[in-house]
């Protein structure tokens, strides 16, 4: 039956793929690439909202979680430089194999520290950072050589449905086996869990093989000049500082004003899989719809629906608000990003030696990104300490209105970014 069942599954699967055009197909090292990164986002949605609950749960300080994240974010770069060094001296595979290995690590360092963690929040924080940064490194990287020009938005839509799939499913199971188990205990079952999944990923890229490149001259110390020289690639990369002042805050403050409000961590689940819903049909519609011409359109979209998310907070915060405000955001934020990510590959295929500064390109855009995230959390948790908690709503208001400078970067960036490619090509 299970043999039968299968076989139903896979004539189906290949039945739609015939509906796709040749050129918009994905390669199996694509379809594994979502695979894998499918196993790692549900273990980090069981475990990266709720790690943020667990230090709320010790703590009640946001002035914690937020230097937490800061400190987080303000390492990655560094280990992201390192991570690019691996890239081009061995290869990808072996920089985004050792980011599962050290993310599967910190998770069971949790597990064994229990509460003693916001003994070391600093640690863990930099432990954190460094294993994030090299998954990422290795996959940004992964996610650039699987895919083609004609079906990479395709690809980034497919990889946003698997990322929220696993985020709908994760947060909502992590929040039910926490509300099933008194104390703290729940929480160390989760982290378990993601354990056991960041292994499963681990396993998983193992089906990717490594390629062997002539290039490994690492060009890192030339980007100054090359962002001085390209200042369409400056301005790309300046779009992603203005998206990490609104994704890093919403990375932890709306899980912790939703359990203020309901103190139950499996609501928080649970509302986490409506969001998450949202985010796979907004991809879904981008994988079916979804046009270079139209970036300009959805940067404007889902900068109106930010702001007018965070205008309810403004209004009144309570539980209704939150949801709503989050709503808005998934259905928003796969808009934005999609958007800018799809650009900025495209650039990145238009700078000097053909290709090969993809790697340096990933590491200044997570470089830049992160530096718009730890801006905007500094600013949330110095006005909260100072001011109080009514400062959060305009906090988030104001990193929504701040979104806006995308379009007025990315409209001309569109028309450049084609005539800079139909030359190369020509």
């Amino acid at each position: 039956m299970i043999t039968r069942l299968g076989s139903g599954v896979k004539n189906w699967v290949d039945s739609r793929r015939l509906h796709i055009p040749a050129e918009k197909r994905l390669s199996k090292d694509a379809v594994t690439s979502l695979f894998i990164h499918f196993c790692f986002q549900f273990g980090a949605s069981m475990s990266g909202v709720f790690l943020t609950l667990y230090l709320w749960r010790l703590t009640h300080s946001l002035w914690i979680n937020g230097m937490y994240n800061i400190i987080n974010y303000a390492v990655a770069p560094f280990a992201f430089m390192l991570g690019g060094l691996l890239i081009k001296k061995k290869d990808r595979m072996v920089t985004y194999r050792f980011g599962i290995a050290l993310i599967a690590l910190f998770y069971l360092v949790v597990v064994l520290a229990q509460e003693r963690v916001v003994d070391y929040y600093v640690l863990f924080a930099i432990f954190g950072g460094m294993a994030g940064a090299f998954y990422w490194a290795g996959y940004l990287t992964l996610m650039y050589e699987v895919s083609t020009e004609q079906n990479r938005i395709r690809y980034l839509a497919m990889n946003m449905i698997v990322f929220t799939l696993a985020g709908l499913i994760g947060p909502a199971l992590a929040g039910y086996i926490i509300r099933q188990n008194s104390g703290l205990q729940g929480y160390t079952i989760v982290f378990s869990i993601a354990f056991l999944m960041f292994l499963m990923a681990a396993i998983g890229s193992l089906r990717i093989k490594t390629k062997a490149t002539h290039h490994k001259a690492y060009y890192l110390k030339y980007v100054g000049l090359l962002m001085n020289k390209n200042r369409l690639w400056f301005k790309s990369l300046f779009c992603f500082s203005i998206l990490g002042i609104l994704q890093g805050m919403m990375m932890f403050l709306p899980s912790i004003l939703l359990f203020k409000i309901v103190e139950r961590e499996d609501l928080v689940g649970y509302l986490g899989m409506l969001y998450a819903s949202l985010g796979i049909a907004t991809g879904m519609y981008i994988s079916r719809y979804g046009r270079d011409g139209w970036a300009g359109r959805f940067i404007i979209i889902s900068t109106i629906g930010c702001v007018a998310g965070s205008l309810l907070l403004v209004w009144k915060l309570n539980l209704y608000t939150v949801i709503l405000f989050m709503i808005l955001y998934s259905i928003c934020a796969p808009l934005q990003g999609n958007t800018i990510t799809s650009y900025y590959f495209r650039i990145m295929g238009t700078l000097p030696l053909k290709g090969q500064l993809r790697v340096e390109s990933v590491v200044m855009r997570e470089t830049f990104v992160n530096m718009g995230r730890i801006v905007a959390i500094f600013v949330l948790i110095i006005l909260n300490r100072y001011a109080g908690d009514w400062t959060l709503p305009w906090v988030l208001l104001g990193a929504s209105i701040v979104q806006i400078g995308i379009y007025w970067l990315i409209e001309p960036l569109r028309q450049t970014t084609v005539n800079s490619a139909d030359s190369a090509a020509d």
